[in-house]
């Protein structure tokens, strides 16, 4: 179901100086200057043909422009935790430093926006989510985040409480509501319940399963593919472990529902007998939209998680056999549609949302992404840049390598 709602990145309070990209090289191979106002690419020319007047310029040779990645999975609430002395808090004010604080690394990665579950209910009510959306409002102008409406429960006497939090999530901001039906004694009645209150307030949906029961994900995949294009699930591990003529029926179930599956290949953020990456080649040959997240962020579920999109790329490259461009594209404009947000391109007209990471080609970014310049709404909002020294016996033995035996590395 389409977002009606305006986003912060169709430019209406966009910055509306002009700031002029030059020598950036495109996917493409070529080098272009690119002139942004208003939050939107006004110009994309040849290098050197674009004038400066009145423009703010920043220097990307030997950069590669790209859109902007996405994160459409991340944990806001329970970010950065893995180290917390004593037991994990909860108040608004602890989950907005750490969601604010975890936005921030996951923009200088290049996210320019980004979609947090929350969980609400149980002993913390709606403080977590309130949290959140503070943070967002802080990060306004920096990045982009909202936030999904996670109940335990919503089937039964136990559910009611669940269903009435709900309801207020969405009215004091969460744009996104869902939950992990496999927890409810009833997963057919959650996601009822999800898809109702979806309906009533005009919001996305986004569901957490592993994926193992093909006949509860079927039932899931019909119930959803209503409110198409408006539905994600993930992370879908289990699909991976199951007989490989059982997934692709379900994966053809999944297309058919034209739900948005959200794979996980950085380890997801469940327990470790549910970790894993969907097999995003098998959904895709089906016609399932396939995006990538991160999922957790240095929590419980997972101690290392770095929140970087491009490590996602990475390892749907390298491990789930996706070429490098399919493979940014499922964190960049994959996500984005996942997230319901506007198309990003390097062209004229289109949303200024844009990562240039040093290097020529997606291959060579994907493996060493180390300097990057991070542009929201038409203005560089994070930079990130790498410096490589080699100390003097580094230097020396690299100079004594034609002595033994081995090819001169030249000037």
């Amino acid at each position: 179901m389409p977002d009606s709602r305006p986003h912060p990145s169709d430019g209406a309070s966009a910055d509306t100086t002009a700031l002029l990209l030059c020598g950036a090289r495109l996917t493409d191979g070529r080098i272009v200057d690119v002139r942004l106002s208003g939050g939107r690419i006004e110009a994309v020319g040849t290098a050197g043909s674009l004038t400066a007047a009145h423009s703010s310029r920043v220097d990307l040779g030997g950069f590669l422009l790209l859109p902007a990645p996405a994160e459409p999975h991340a944990h806001s609430d329970t970010a950065l935790t893995a180290d917390a002395a004593g037991p994990l808090t909860y108040g608004p004010e602890d989950v907005q430093r750490r969601a604010t604080e975890a936005a921030l690394l996951q923009l200088g990665h290049g996210a320019t926006a980004l979609r947090s579950h929350v969980r609400i209910g149980d002993v913390q009510g709606l403080d977590p989510l309130e949290g959140v959306l503070e943070a967002g409002r802080s990060l306004r102008g920096l990045a982009e985040l909202t936030a999904v409406a996670v109940p335990r429960l919503l089937t039964g006497a136990a559910g009611a409480d669940g269903l009435a939090m709900l309801r207020d999530a969405v009215k004091m901001g969460a744009s996104v509501v869902g939950g992990c039906p496999d927890l409810d004694p009833d997963p057919a009645g959650y996601v009822e319940a999800v898809l109702e209150i979806a309906v009533e307030h005009g919001c996305h949906v986004d569901l957490h399963t592993d994926g193992g029961d093909p006949a509860r994900l079927a039932r899931l995949a019909s119930m959803a593919g209503g409110l198409r294009p408006g539905v994600a699930i993930g992370p879908c591990a289990g699909l991976a472990r199951l007989p490989h003529e059982v997934a692709v029926r379900a994966a053809d179930l999944l297309a058919a529902a034209g739900v948005s599956v959200i794979c996980l290949p950085q380890g997801g953020c469940a327990a470790v007998d549910q970790r894993g990456t969907a097999p995003v080649r098998l959904l895709r040959a089906a016609g399932v939209r396939v995006a990538a997240g991160s999922g957790a962020l240095r929590d419980a579920a997972n101690p290392v998680g770095r929140g970087d999109p491009l490590e996602a790329a990475f390892l749907l490259a390298s491990q789930s056999g996706l070429r490098a461009g399919q493979a940014y594209e499922a964190v960049s404009a994959a996500a984005r549609e996942a997230m319901g947000m506007p198309e990003v391109r390097v062209e004229a007209g289109f949303p200024a949302e844009l990562l240039a990471v040093r290097g020529e080609r997606i291959e060579g970014v994907l493996s060493l992404a180390y300097s990057r310049v991070v542009i929201h709404r038409g203005r560089v909002v994070a930079r990130t840049s790498a410096v490589r020294e080699y100390c003097d016996s580094a230097a020396a033995v690299a100079l004594d390598l034609p002595r033994q035996g081995r090819p001169d590395p030249g000037p």
